[in-house]
């Protein structure tokens, strides 16, 4: 009896809170329909779209100041989240890039504030995060997601496409005024003069290349696709991973040729020293760092300074490209993923080093007769860890969990694919060295 009443009392006051709408201005009636559409959700109903984060928080990466300074319910820092900890945001965020102790989130807002910092801000990463003693000095640690402040001209009408990040160095993409870039420029890779001792404070620069489709960071080195399909890189050099023909620094950007003169490239991945790029038509070109076998199928050099394209037998047609540190991933068009280099490569403890690509069982991502949908729809990856996400919105990890980042609830390193409880959809991963960030959906 008790039940039925309580139910009673709910649809009551659904109907009551249902009419009293549709005599407001909150009801909306659709000109295209014969008759009234109606909205009853109110302005402060559950976000849909939610960050979480885990890894290693004492540099403020995560974005939760009690981990590192704890508040009064808590006694202990907490210096390794081992499991998704959701991170309050305002915003819908669309894009998160982890760097070395950093993180940056991005939202495709119209608002003043589209891009957030947090972590280390040693080299202004992070943008000039003001201190309150001086309008002069900014952070070195930022414990929350902070604005970073871009010098945008049309700030109301231009989007924050996506945002990069590497050792010690950030690129922020938008669509109308290019791409900016902040934090250290010991080697040009933010893409403007050397200045020797510079200090980084306060120095965002605006990278003028028409067109940019996308931005990928490595250590010290950026690449700029464009939307013609174009690459342009800058910054360290001395493992060829530039693809400038040499292994000098290049402080501004400079069209990428070699084996991509004339191809028309969908996207580019850079972690480490090592540097891949998939072309319109699906196939894989590769320069930089080759210590790890990454690049094995066409040098025996442990460098290469000029792109080469990458036969890859057996794999189809490539979509996606992910680079690490030491390891290498691609996914095809079957979203099937294939992996070689050195570390754990995600088929048992057995396979430390491959240089062919090694196809990891679809089952292992859940893939079955009943379940078609677990096919992998995107690869990432850290400095030695992977992540895919598959078409259903499951998160899957494997590889090294330094100090947790793998955020499967223990710290050992996982030699198969593993996958991690984390609410929601997962619609995009970033990976970083010891920590991680996931955009999720929620299912309605």
């Amino acid at each position: 009896h008790k039940r039925r009443l309580y139910f009673k009392i709910k649809c009551l006051y659904l109907c009551r809170m249902a009419l009293s709408t549709h005599s407001s201005s909150g009801a909306q009636e659709s000109s295209s329909s014969s008759g009234p559409v109606f909205q009853y959700v109110g302005q402060h109903k559950r976000p849909t779209h939610r960050v979480f984060v885990w890894g290693f928080s004492f540099t403020g990466a995560l974005g939760i100041p009690s981990f590192v300074v704890p508040d009064s319910g808590r006694k202990r820092p907490r210096k390794c989240q081992l499991t998704p900890y959701r991170l309050e945001t305002a915003e819908t965020i669309s894009s998160a890039a982890c760097g070395y102790g950093f993180t940056l989130l991005a939202s495709s807002t119209k608002d003043v504030s589209k891009v957030w910092g947090m972590g280390l801000n040693k080299d202004s990463q992070l943008g000039f995060q003001r201190t309150q003693r001086s309008r002069h000095h900014s952070y070195h640690y930022v414990l929350e997601p902070s604005p970073v402040a871009l010098p945008l001209k049309e700030p109301l009408q231009t989007r924050v496409v996506q945002v990069a990040c590497g050792r010690a160095h950030s690129l922020i993409l938008t669509d109308r005024e290019g791409v900016f870039s902040l934090g250290n420029n010991a080697y040009g890779q933010c893409g403007r003069r050397i200045v020797q001792d510079e200090v980084y404070s306060n120095k965002l620069l605006l990278i003028i290349i028409v067109g940019c489709v996308q931005v990928s960071c490595g250590q010290d080195h950026s690449l700029l696709l464009t939307e013609s399909g174009r690459v342009f890189a800058c910054g360290w050099g001395a493992d060829g991973q530039t693809g400038l023909g040499h292994h000098n620094i290049s402080s501004t950007p400079v069209e990428v040729g070699g084996d991509l003169s004339g191809v028309e490239v969908q996207q580019v991945s850079t972690y480490g020293d090592c540097s891949l790029a998939v072309s319109r038509d699906g196939q894989l070109f590769g320069w930089g760092n080759s210590e790890y076998r990454q690049l094995s199928s066409v040098t025996e050099s442990t460098q290469m300074n000029s792109p080469r394209h990458l036969p890859l037998k057996g794999c189809g047609t490539v979509v996606q490209a992910a680079c690490g540190g030491t390891q290498v991933a691609v996914l095809n068009e079957k979203g099937e993923v294939f992996v070689w280099g050195y570390g754990i490569l995600g088929k048992g403890p057995n396979l430390s080093e491959s240089s062919t690509p090694e196809l990891i069982p679809p089952t292992l991502f859940g893939r079955s007769e009943f379940s078609p949908s677990a096919a992998v729809s995107r690869i990432r990856c850290g400095l030695g860890h992977f992540a895919a996400v598959t078409e259903g919105g499951e998160l899957f990890v494997w590889g090294k969990n330094i100090r947790g980042c793998l955020g499967i609830g223990k710290r050992d390193d996982q030699f198969f694919p593993w996958r991690v409880t984390v609410p929601g959809r997962v619609v995009d991963v970033a990976c970083g060295v010891d920590h991680m960030v996931a955009l999720t959906k929620s299912i309605l």
